[in-house]
């Protein structure tokens, strides 16, 4: 059991840093393909694209395959995505490589955390998907840098081959421990297309993707600009800037480990918890943004309430999606996937207006406040149609 979570984290690892590392290398690839960098940036958004708009149709196409073929699968045309890139000779073979890969993310990351909470106890779901997520925090902590190193002293396509290599070790795992066929998921995945949409237009998983949306934008409206904050407004050199980062990363893994425990007790209660934090947090960082030692100290606790946000919002669709959970779940991660570019628009667009970068922050809790108010919405409603089945019960 152990072993199969790690691998699938691993897998998460991989395909979490073949999203980012791109921006770490961005000069050298512009520079190797003849591109200007900002035609280059386009090889991160063609991925996001990729992820958000065609992972949730693969997710609807493979719902009936096997678990253990379809995350084998899926790792195989990751890994034969990123070999393209390595032999990639021009800007649109790239291009072509990037949104490829991308097909295999949304999925294979919503079979993960299916995979993780459904062969856990219901009491250990949250901290199960926990691990699985931190897949993503080591994407950002580790696997981002090591692969802009990398890139850097052996060329870019180096960073690529190191990938496949990681893929391929996770592939072996999978292929070595996890059990050919899974009885009890196996039955209750797929069906057909009417009830799957039907499982996605329930209004109270709607409203806990609109919240996703919110309050990863909350978190990336920060995020984004955090690096220019800490300069220009906390007053610290560019040389503190890494280890700043290593304690924002920090904060983030433990962060991540803390939303999943919350999860275990009880979803929506640690939702709200989470993003009640993120409200005040994003608040208070606006008031210590101004004085280098609680900036820092505000900066890690930024990225442990940020980053325990992902176990959470999973564990919530895993458990409102009852007839397709790994369908929502994609949809979930796409979701995850338009709040980052949504922070990054407004935070942009707060800068833009000449509010000040501090003004981020404002911005960021103000978005993490409507998704705390979508979030209970859906907490009424749910509570709302418990009453009525349960009414219903007892008068039949």
């Amino acid at each position: 059991m152990s072993i199969i979570i790690f691998a699938l984290m691993l897998g998460v690892f991989c395909v979490g840093t073949a999203e980012i590392v791109i921006s770490g290398l961005l000069p050298i690839v512009a520079t190797d393909l003849a591109v200007s960098v900002p035609e280059a940036g386009l090889l991160v958004t063609g991925y996001a694209l990729g992820v958000t708009i065609i992972g949730p149709f693969v997710t609807l196409l493979t719902g009936r395959l096997p678990r253990k073929a379809l995350v084998l699968g899926l790792m195989g045309l990751f890994v034969f995505g990123n070999i393209w890139a390595v032999f990639a000779h021009d800007y649109q073979m790239l291009m072509a490589a990037r949104v490829f890969t991308s097909l295999s993310h949304g999925t294979f990351v919503a079979v993960a955390f299916n995979l993780a909470a459904t062969l856990s106890p219901a009491n250990r779901q949250g901290s199960a998907m926990a691990k699985v997520a931190l897949g993503f925090n080591m994407a950002n902590a580790l696997g981002a840098p090591l692969g802009a190193f990398i890139g850097q002293n052996l060329g870019w396509r180096a960073t690529f081959v190191a990938i496949v290599v990681i893929a391929a070790l996770t592939m072996l795992l999978i292929a070595a421990y996890m059990p050919k066929r899974l009885p009890h998921i196996e039955q209750t995945t797929g069906g057909t297309l009417r009830r799957e949409f039907g499982a996605l237009i329930q209004p109270s998983l709607l409203l806990v993707v609109l919240a996703t949306v919110l309050a990863q934008g909350a978190v990336f409206t920060a995020s984004t600009y955090v690096v220019p904050l800490l300069t220009d407004v906390s007053q610290f050199s560019p040389q503190a800037i890494a280890a700043l980062l290593v304690v924002f990363g920090i904060g983030a893994i433990i962060g991540n480990f803390a939303g999943g425990r919350l999860a275990d007790g009880h979803v929506m209660r640690g939702i709200v918890i989470v993003l009640t934090s993120l409200v005040i947090v994003l608040a208070i960082f606006w008031v210590t943004s101004v004085v280098p030692l609680l900036s820092a100290i505000t900066l890690f606790v930024f990225g442990a309430v940020g980053f325990s946000i992902i176990p959470s919002l999973q564990a919530r669709i895993q458990s409102v999606a009852h007839a397709a959970p790994t369908l929502a779940l994609s949809v979930n991660v796409s979701a995850f996937n338009l709040g980052n570019g949504l922070g990054a628009w407004l935070g942009g667009a707060v800068i833009a207006h000449d509010y000040g970068v501090r003004a981020v922050l404002l911005a960021g809790s103000g978005l993490a406040a409507l998704s705390l108010a979508v979030i209970l919405l859906s907490w009424v409603l749910v509570d709302k149609r418990q009453t009525e089945s349960a009414v219903c019960g007892a008068a039949s």
